[in-house]
């Protein structure tokens, strides 16, 4: 295919159609229900069955994930531990972001795939041996440079934290968080190279169509986690679940804890990756590792390699620059960032990736053969993301504080911590829908054999996150929680006060998502003039996600809150309305639901 740069068609005609009228939209979706039909002849039970695999994979890990993060909201609060711990999940990821499972998916599974179309089975296991062995190379590589280096990482990434040293010395804080990041530093840079041999024997197992084990993999370094934190908290506090007394645990004792948990995340990488290894090994044929560029596909590979990291990289810089940004904020932002990006990340992993993942494979199979088949399933896959994406904006917007107490007011996470992630998650939640179809989107590109337009368009979203973000931040920083309207009843703390700037930041990436989207729409038109966003299956979607909330928003205004624990009475609440949407959505006959449920209605039936 060719890579038409994204401005060959006049931008007038591009924009008008972009942003067409919702009742055009309807019209358009029935002009091309049967070119939808086309592709979905015989594709629709097999998507539903991959897509429904992947999620189950990534709903078990997601869940853990959030018991591990409740956990350690427990011990740590939103506060500079939690902001230590965040520093050290996201400063190893780079070496995640540009050789991890997006770049892989983008440059091998197409490539791998095809091989393995064509009955070439030796070809491709000399071509996943030789990924191997490269990528092992360059992330242990990068790993050591960053245990070398951790220092300097530190200092770059979080210079608000420079003068913590002669501040302890002070008595103006309990911990030096830059000392504390620098060991976490260097036990999270091998935690990660590791992760990103998972990310290979990920894309080998997608190829091959089996989804479950390399989605659930990561429920083993999750457990891993939740066991260091058990073991750590037994060794280092005189009562291990601090019950009633984590506002007296030494701060040496939570330094260690957290050290533990670093540990025990190495661990789990290494147990992530060894529980897929026997089916890869069973998969490949004649399978052996090697730092061969000229086995076959390598350089292809290398090719496509470059540009996905080029636009990782962007998305990487993305990261950074909330993490540097973070550090001239109140305490806390760089936490309250993390903990909402878990509740946002959560619908784009569960929803978006579970059908992307599923679909690049096929995708590549059929782009160059048939483009309207091609075009029908990416509209239809796009329908069935939005069909429980849309849903989540509505309930994450209306209910986000019940969502938010549900899974981490515990321990050290109060009252102020809940609503500060809450108007973190509003603001995020934005531009989800944006951000979850852009990940399709970018595998359409990726299954075009076009890399190159998914990198320069994801430079355009960092850029505007970050002038956006940085400017709203910085005005809404001066903002404590307790000064919004109607939180004055939570009382102001003598120091530190929760502040509102990780709000800002998140308001500009979630622009940056819908100028992204906008662009690669655009660009995709391109390759296929006859494109459109299912505009008219996402205005009927919400309206039934509007209307499930209603009952649900009835109780929430009319029952107290304090009648139950705030994880049961939120966990009622979100029931009505997700069970709600569910059955109306059944009761309408939405065919995006039936894709989603068929598959498990398809076992019980058969039963």
């Amino acid at each position: 295919m060719t890579d038409r740069p994204s401005d060959e068609r006049p931008a007038a005609e591009e924009i008008d159609a972009s942003a067409a009228p919702l009742a055009e939209a309807v019209a358009e979706d029935d002009a091309e229900a049967a070119l939808e039909a086309k592709a979905s002849q015989g594709a629709t039970a097999s998507r539903g069955s991959a897509a429904g695999l992947v999620a189950a994979g990534i709903l078990a890990s997601r869940v853990i994930g959030l018991v591990r993060d409740r956990a350690i909201g427990y011990f740590f609060g939103v506060g500079a531990f939690s902001d230590v711990y965040r520093l050290g999940l996201r400063a190893p990821n780079l070496l995640q972001n540009l050789l991890g499972e997006g770049t892989l998916s983008a440059a091998f599974i197409p490539i791998y795939s095809r091989m393995t179309e064509e009955g070439r089975d030796e070809d491709a296991a000399r071509f996943a041996g030789a990924v191997l062995g490269l990528l092992a190379v360059v992330a242990f590589s990068v790993a050591l440079l960053g245990v070398i280096f951790a220092d300097v990482l530190v200092t770059v990434l979080q210079p608000g934290w420079n003068g913590d040293a002669a501040a302890v010395a002070r008595g103006e804080i309990p911990v030096d968080r830059h000392a504390l990041a620098v060991t976490i530093v260097r036990l999270a840079f091998p935690m990660t190279a590791v992760l990103v041999l998972s990310a290979w024997a990920l894309g080998v197992l997608n190829s091959h169509r089996k989804f479950l084990l390399s989605y659930f993999a990561p429920v083993a370094w999750n457990v891993a986690l939740l066991a260091a934190l058990g073991v750590g908290a037994y060794l280092y506090f005189d009562d291990p679940l601090a019950l009633g007394a984590l506002e007296s645990v030494p701060t040496d004792a939570l330094s260690r804890l957290l050290i533990a948990l670093f540990v025990g995340g190495i661990v789990g990488g290494v147990l992530q990756l060894g529980v897929q290894l026997p089916t890869v090994f069973r998969v490949l044929k004649r399978f052996r590792p090697s730092v061969s560029t000229r086995a076959p596909g390598v350089r292809e590979g290398i090719r496509a390699f470059v540009p996905v990291v080029l636009g990782r990289g962007a998305y990487q810089l993305s990261g950074y620059l909330d993490v540097f940004l973070s550090s001239f904020l109140a305490a806390g932002a760089l936490a309250a960032l993390g903990n909402a990006q878990t509740l946002y990340l959560l619908p784009i992993s569960l929803f978006g990736m579970s059908v992307a993942a599923s679909e690049l494979p096929e995708l590549s199979r059929i782009s160059k053969t048939e483009l309207d088949a091609f075009l029908g399933r990416v509209r239809q896959s796009l329908g069935q993301i939005l069909y429980l994406v849309v849903p989540t904006v509505v309930g994450y917007l209306a209910f986000g504080y019940l969502v938010v107490g549900v899974l981490y007011q515990t321990g050290q996470f109060g009252v102020e911590d809940t609503w500060l992630v809450t108007f973190v998650l509003g603001a995020y939640t934005l531009g989800l829908a944006a951000t979850t179809a852009s990940r399709l989107l970018q595998n359409a590109f990726y299954a075009l054999d076009d890399t190159k337009t998914p990198a320069r368009i994801a430079v355009w979203r960092v850029a505007i996150s970050a002038v956006v973000g940085a400017g709203l931040m910085l005005a809404l920083d001066r903002v404590a929680v307790t000064e919004v309207p109607g939180l004055a009843s939570l009382g102001s703390p003598e120091t530190d006060p929760l502040r509102m700037g990780a709000v800002g930041l998140a308001m500009g990436s979630a622009l940056g998502g819908w100028v992204e989207l906008w662009r690669l729409v655009r660009a995709l038109r391109g390759h296929a003039p006859a494109f459109r966003l299912p505009w008219g299956r996402a205005a009927r979607m919400l309206g039934l996600a509007v209307v499930a909330a209603t009952p649900a928003g009835l109780a929430y205004a009319f029952i107290p809150s304090d009648v139950l624990p705030i994880w049961l009475y939120g966990a009622g609440i979100l029931a009505i309305y997700g069970l709600g949407y569910l059955a109306l959505g059944h009761m309408l006959g939405f065919p995006e639901g039936e894709a989603w449920t068929g598959r498990f209605l398809r076992r019980f039936k058969r039963k």
